[in-house]
This record gives structure tokens, sequence and C-alpha cells, in this order.
């Protein structure tokens, strides 16, 4: 229990009946509104309690920086009287990096509570009341944990050695969180540890936490530990995002969407180009020529330049997210692409741009997927954009062996080409698009000598349609 709480309950007179147990309480806030257009809030959570009629603070959450449904590692510990009716006021801040300092704060709202109704339902769910008492469409949910009779606590020590860097003008900035599996085999936030800055090979600060809150005594009970780097692109609003949309220098999915998209159109007939994305959070009300996560496309981007601008209008209205899965996406292409196969008729070639900052998640499936799409006309062209670590991919590019699934098939051809950005960056985009393009034209032509097909002359040619991410 908090020195804060056990001076409120004693300033305010709780203590006047034995204590029937001590209960945990953990809070979190969901949809919690923008006050700042161009930021998300920073919330912190107030509890206080009352007795003779007035409120007095026990004690306040952490600061979470730039979220609108935080997870709070802090804990609330008290004392439990059944016989006794104990009220309860959560209040939500907005709290400026600026400043810790609640009169200076932005109120988002309050919930009002007794602690016989936490511990009754174990999780409480309420919605936020904004002033004047009037419903937000913002929730708070409280819910509580008896403590058992151990009071042992443990001390952990965590450190990491060569983690991923995420950054564009710098290293990570990395922090920790340790969840416990719940007997619904849910996770529960146990801690989290401070963010260590530009730092690949942090060490965190020493930290306790008693054996109930860490397993509820049970020394079997498995953990997650999680390292978060938060979105690996960045928000696209900081200028260290690699999506950050500068006023007067494209950045480098930019650069290479052009470098790579302007070749390329002039071998499409009607220039409309399919425009997929991956790895992304969007309102359910969002429309847009991207469509990120559900696969649905739109022949609509007129252009590269269609394309572009597709991407400049939908960025700034997504939430970055992950994993970075792109079997998915080869395997939409390959549909397109089987349909024209079976025309047997040399009348349309796929290739697929794929834009990643990061090593893919599902290696698997995307070695499955190249193998497939193999047999396909089509080839695939992986550019790498920022400073990960992009050794894994280089086995996606057969130049150094045949490919194979998961399975063992090898690839029918060499349909995939991998570069890293960071090699032409200080180049020109005519040498990215020499070399990611250097490979197609022998590719277009196994294929069609494989299949036995002949090429169309001028006046019948219908050329090949594009994919870009």
């Amino acid at each position: 229990m908090s020195n804060i709480y056990e001076s409120a309950a004693n300033t305010l007179g709780l203590f006047n009946s034995p204590c029937l147990a001590k209960v945990e309480l953990r809070v979190t806030c969901k949809g919690i509104s923008d006050r700042d257009a161009l930021s998300k809030p920073d919330p912190c959570v107030l509890i206080k309690m009352q007795s003779h009629g007035q409120w007095l603070e026990v004690d306040r959450t952490e600061v979470i920086r730039s979220s609108i449904s935080p997870t709070f590692s802090k804990v609330f510990t008290v004392d439990f009287y059944f016989e006794e009716v104990q009220r309860l006021r959560y209040e939500l801040y907005d709290i400026s990096s600026n400043h810790n300092g609640i009169k200076e704060a932005d109120f988002l709202g309050a919930m009002e509570c007794t602690l016989g109704q936490i511990v009754s339902q174990r999780k409480l769910t309420k919605p936020l009341l904004k002033q004047g008492s009037t419903v937000s469409k913002s929730f708070i949910m409280v819910t509580a944990e008896e403590l058992t009779g151990n009071d042992d606590y443990v001390e952990l020590s965590f450190s990491a050695r060569k983690l991923d860097d995420k950054d564009f003008f710098s290293k990570s900035d990395p922090f920790l969180e340790i969840f416990r599996m719940n007997d619904d085999d849910t996770l529960q936030l146990v801690h989290r540890t401070e963010t260590v800055m530009n730092n690949l090979n942090p060490v965190w600060k020493t930290f306790k936490t008693s054996l109930n809150s860490l397993c509820s005594g049970d020394h079997d009970r498995p953990l997650k530990v999680a390292i978060d780097f938060t979105a690996s692109n960045g928000d696209p609003h900081n200028s260290c995002s690699l999506h950050y949309i500068h006023p007067y220098q494209p950045n480098e999915y930019l650069k290479a969407l052009v470098a790579v998209g302007e070749i390329c159109q002039d071998y499409d007939s009607d220039k409309m180009f399919p425009a997929f994305g991956f790895g992304a959070q969007i309102p359910p009300d969002f429309k847009c020529y991207c469509v990120c996560v559900f696969f649905q496309h739109v022949y609509g981007c007129a252009g590269i330049q269609g394309v572009v601008e597709a991407y400049q209008t939908c960025l700034p209205k997504l939430q970055l997210y992950g994993p970075t899965n792109i079997a998915p996406i080869i395997q939409k292409v390959a549909s397109s692409a089987s349909q024209e196969m079976h025309t047997k008729e040399a009348m349309q070639y796929f290739i697929l741009l794929i834009l990643t900052d990061g090593v893919i998640t599902d290696m698997a499936d995307t070695r499955e997927a190249i193998v497939q799409a193999s047999h396909l006309p089509m080839s695939i062209i992986i550019v790498g954009v920022g400073s990960a670590d992009f050794s894994d991919m280089q086995m996606l590019d057969g130049d150094d062996g045949i490919l194979r699934s998961p399975k063992g098939e090898p690839c029918l051809r060499d349909i995939v080409q991998f570069v890293p950005f960071r090699n032409f960056k200080h180049g020109s985009p005519a040498e990215l698009a020499k070399t990611v393009l250097a490979e197609v034209p022998n590719q277009v032509v196994d294929y069609y000598n494989n299949k036995g097909i002949k090429p169309k002359v001028p006046s019948e040619f219908e050329s090949s349609r594009t994919f870009a991410p």
C-alpha cells in the first residue's frame, strides 16, 4: 500500500474497522478524444477517496505519452472494508510534456463508483463524465484482484543486446513491458520500465514487484516479456519518421516509388495503378484509394503521381501498426496473375513493388507465396527502407541459391529482386531503378519461353499493369 494512501486514509478516518482484504486496482482507458488536433493526449489518472463529503487524492498513475487508449502500469493497493461504503473517484487528465502539474492540465473526464462495485464485479467499465456530467465517448475500466497472504517481493533486472534499429536519424528508444498470463488466458500488464533513449543495448533500472502482482503467488504461472519500439516507422507527423511528409523533400518511400514507378509506367497502357498498404489500423469510416489491412483495391490511381497523392492523402488518417506481413499482398497480386496465365497469351505481365521498413514477420508464408508465384507471369521487387538489418531478406532473392518453400518446393524461376534503399541514398534515382529492374526483362522472357508463348506484335500488345504498395 502506498504511503500517500495510508496518509489519506488516516486523515479521512478509513481505518475505523478491521480490514477485510487488501485489493489491487489497475486502470485502463479507451477512446480518449483528442483535444488537440495536432497531437494525441498524454493521459494520467488520479484516484480520490471520499469521506465526510470531501475528496482527497490518494495516488495517481504514470503519464503515458501520445495515447488514446492507455493501459497504466501503476497499481493501486487499497484496504477493502465490506461493511463500509468506500467511494472512489477517478479523474483523467491530459498532462503536457512541459509539466506534470494537474492545475495546468486539461480535464478529460471522471468516473465515480464504490470499491464494493469493483470488487464484486472484478472488472468495472463505465463512461467518463465531462464537466457538467455530460457523458463522453471515452471509457475507463478498473480491475480488482484480492491479494493473498503472500507478502514476498522479487527484485528484477533486465537488459538487452543488439536490438533492431527502428529510428531513422537516431537509434531506437526501447522500453520493456512484462505481462502475466491470467486464468482465462488473457494477458495483464505487471510492469513497464522507463524508456532508454537512443540505445540498442539498453540496461533498464532494477525494480521490485510483489509476487501477488507478478504471478498471484503461483511460481509456475507463465510470463511474457515484450520490448516495444512503438510503430517501427514512427509517427508520420514527426520529422524522424520514415513516413514524414516534408514540404520540400520526399521521404525514402516516395523516392523509391517514383524511381521505379516512373520507368514501369511507360510499359502500362492505361496508366491506372492499384495500390495496397499493410501494417496499419484504420478508422471504421475511413475511405481512400490506398486501403490497408483488408486488401480491397481500387483501380483509381492515375499514374505514379496518382499513387503518390493517394499515399500522401491516406497517411495522416492512419495509425501505423504491425506486423510486417507481405504474403497476403503477394497472394493478392498472384490471384490476378493466375487469371492472365489461363489466357495463354502474352497480354499482361505483373510487377509487384513492395516498400517496407523492416524484416518481414511472416517469412514462412512469404516463401510459400513466392514459390507459387514463380509459376505465374509476375515479378516482385522489394525495397528495404530505413536502417534495419535486412540480412534475412536476402534469402528471398534467388541470387545466392534457389529459394524453397517451407515444404521444400523450389522456385520454378527467380522472380524476386531485393535491395536496401540505403545503398542508393546518396546516389541518383536512376541508379536505384537500374538495379531493381535489371533482372525484370530476363524474368519476362524466361516465363514466356517456359510456357512456349510467343510475344504479341506491337499492334496487338497490351502492356502490363504495375502494382505498388
